[in-house]
């Protein structure tokens, strides 16, 4: 690490007084914790995380807009941001160096905290289009949200997969709904925890039809990209959605780097994952913001204050996730 991002991340986990009443004054952690576009899951999940570790483990705790796991894995790795989010697909990348957006860069610094909840893919269009299949969007034109997130990254790839030509628009998820009801785009393709805020808007004020693949255009996806796992989103994730609807899914993690203390990542691990009825009473997704659900990593190294909390509690962990 350079003198320069030294400073950053020093900057990050700065220590501020915060002055506490009759009782004196006490030391709070500040951490800014990078989440995505309005609209999203992680919007509104990273704001919950914020508030229980400012409330439960005394941390200040300051979310921050970005543009999904490509830019917060950037930004952990520059110093910019003390905490951030991903999915396994993108983290995958980022350690291999191996997507357009890594410039051939591996980021091997990034280390994994806690389980979050899986993204199942999903895309959305208006009742009048007559659009109820994915392979109806070929020549269509279709927003997936920023282009450094998940659906920005990943929903190109699928075209590809699929030997589709489409239009593809980038934008904030909240933009995304809106064009689709001006009738700009002729479908919203996303992935985020379930419901997603933008979704569920559109769901509400718009006579809707959700759609994802065919058994056989899944099997296409995985085979072309294997960090894709089997996923549902189940009926009534949104009133017009009546049926299980099978998909494509990536787990996503919480993530700092390898800078961070042992015992300041032990702690956020700890709360967070011990906090989980107040996790889900802001956000349905974080049902699967539970320990067990470390062994959803199966690549990117834990971070070793991490690892003291999942051997507490007799969690297994893939031996590859294991910091040597």
């Amino acid at each position: 690490m350079t003198g320069f991002r030294r400073g950053l991340f020093a900057a990050a986990l700065a220590l501020t007084t915060v002055m506490g009443g009759a009782s004196g004054a006490s030391a709070q952690t500040s951490l800014v914790l990078g989440t995505a576009s309005v609209g999203g899951t992680y919007y509104v999940y990273g704001g919950v995380v914020a508030q229980i570790l400012t409330d439960k483990a005394r941390l200040q705790i300051i979310p921050q807009q970005t543009q999904g796991p490509n830019q917060n894995v950037i930004m952990i790795d520059d110093g910019k941001i003390g905490l951030g989010m991903t999915t396994m697909g993108v983290a995958l990348q980022a350690m291999q160096g191996s997507a357009t957006w890594t410039k051939g860069k591996k980021y091997e610094g990034i280390r994994a905290l806690f389980p979050m909840y899986d993204t199942p893919m999903q895309c959305v269009s208006l009742a009048k289009s007559g659009i109820t299949s994915f392979k109806q969007l070929e020549g269509k034109t279709v927003g997936v949200g920023p282009k450094a997130g998940t659906a920005g990254t990943y929903f190109p790839m699928i075209f590809d997969a699929l030997a589709m030509k489409v239009s593809v628009r980038n934008g904030q998820s909240v933009d995304m709904g809106n064009q689709l009801k001006d009738g700009l785009l002729d479908a919203f393709c996303f992935g985020a925890g379930a419901p997603i805020p933008a979704f569920s808007e559109l769901d509400a004020e718009q006579k809707v039809v959700f759609y994802t693949w065919t058994p056989d255009e899944i099997a296409r996806i995985r085979k072309s990209m294997m960090e894709f796992t089997d996923s549902t989103i189940p009926k009534g994730t949104y009133k017009q959605q009546t049926t299980d609807q099978k998909t494509v899914g990536l787990y996503n993690f919480a993530i700092t780097s390898k800078d961070m203390s042992d015992d300041m990542a032990y702690l956020i691990t700890k709360t967070v994952l011990e906090n989980n009825a107040a996790m889900l009473r802001a956000h349905a997704a974080a049902k699967d913001t539970i320990a067990a659900n470390a062994t959803r990593n199966t690549f990117l190294p834990f971070h070793p204050g991490a690892v003291r909390y999942y051997k507490e509690k007799g969690i297994k962990l893939d031996p590859a996730t294991i910091p040597k």
